[in-house]
């Protein structure tokens, strides 16, 4: 194993508190009418495959003596998703646990993703983490790591290209989260009509298009559903809130909003609080949400939100469990999925989702 000190890339904009698949660095806070409390930023319960060594095992690179070096290239700061998930991986691969991690917050560019990645290979560290901005154009730097011999995990978002190219992946199922959304508001609806407004993620993003794809397999086993428009809020409240507004000029008659991220869905509602558009299990407009982060789920308590899918960011602990497969010369399997649930607001009985409760929310983890 390669012993060295790596310096430790910081982005420009570095995520620094809990602010949705992302902090909301653009400064983007929930306006909505009874703002939620701040999200929790404890992240000590990181879910793990059960065979992940824990921090005090004797397997640990701290126990052995040997410091493991990590590139981890992040997607940016978009939403409060994205900080929860920052933080589990800068937790998770600290200098106590025996990992020296080399972050670097991408800015929503993949461009300079693409660069962070061949900086990481230049430095020959021992694993790179991708969080891909984009799904397309990975091909060639995913075999300069490759050709280097620098296991490449892809996390949380999926890349198109050869499965050769790198070593595992790990994330949520996206288009079954989108699935999970349709399904409930099927069953929530029970034949009734919809006419429906989606607020896209990021262009181009595997969260996105997964999204997309899962919901529209839904949309079309129900022909009195209508998709009147889908434009992307690119992940942001501010995104949402222009998005909505354009929405709200050019329709009238739409029952149903689904907003692809938690901060979205904030944006959504200052725009149709403004509007004087009622939402929410008493309001004329349905809103479904996703990524489950705490202030989206209390909006969901609140009864706001109807419907909010999770995206689990806890997946640093995943990502630590296959590299220590890796260091053990052990196999890793090409896929780890990360499971998700659904929640649904109080008084709503689903077979697709957890009723909310304060008892369901304190136990969250971020």
């Amino acid at each position: 194993m390669k012993k060295k000190v790596v310096s430790v890339l910081v982005a420009a904009m570095t995520v620094v508190s809990l602010a949705a698949c992302g902090n909301s660095g653009s400064g983007d806070t929930p306006t909505a009418a009874d703002t939620p409390a701040s999200a929790d930023t404890k992240t000590a319960d990181t879910p793990a495959p059960a065979d992940t060594p824990t921090e005090n095992s004797e397997d640990t690179p701290a126990a052995s003596g040997e410091t493991i070096s990590v590139g981890f290239a992040q997607v940016g700061h978009e939403s409060d998703w994205r900080a929860a998930n920052t933080k589990n991986y800068q937790d998770t691969f600290s200098a106590a646990n025996g990992y020296e991690l080399s972050f670097v917050d991408c800015d929503n560019d993949h461009a300079v993703q693409i660069e962070t990645v061949r900086s990481f290979i230049e430095q020959e560290l021992d694993y790179i983490c991708i969080a891909p901005i984009q799904s397309a154009g990975w091909d060639t730097v995913l075999q300069e790591a490759k050709d280097a011999g620098i296991p490449v995990l892809i996390v949380d978002r999926a890349v198109d290209a050869d499965a050769s190219l790198y070593t595992t992946a790990l994330g949520c199922d996206m288009v079954a989260e989108g699935e999970t959304a349709g399904n409930w508001l099927a069953e929530y609806l029970n034949g009734a009509d919809a006419n429906i407004l989606v607020i896209e993620g990021s262009v181009g993003a595997s969260a996105t298009l997964g999204r997309t794809e899962g919901f529209n397999n839904i949309v079309a086993k129900n022909s009195n559903w209508k998709v009147l428009d889908s434009q992307s809020g690119d992940f942001t409240q501010a995104g949402g809130q222009e998005v909505m507004e354009s929405f709200i000029k050019s329709y009238s008659d739409f029952n149903v909003v689904v907003c692809q991220n938690d901060n979205e869905a904030y944006g959504a509602m200052d725009a149709m609080d403004a509007a004087g558009i009622t939402y929410g299990v008493d309001g004329d407009v349905t809103i479904i949400s996703f990524d489950a982060t705490h202030n989206g789920l209390q909006y969901t308590l609140d009864g706001k939100i109807t419907c909010n899918v999770e995206c689990n960011p806890l997946q640093a602990g995943f990502a630590e469990g296959v590299i220590q497969k890796l260091q053990a010369g052990e196999a890793v399997d090409a896929w780890t999925l990360v499971v998700d649930e659904a929640f649904v607001a109080p008084g709503i009985t689903s077979s697709y989702a957890i009723t909310m409760s304060q008892e369901v929310l304190d136990g969250r983890a971020y």
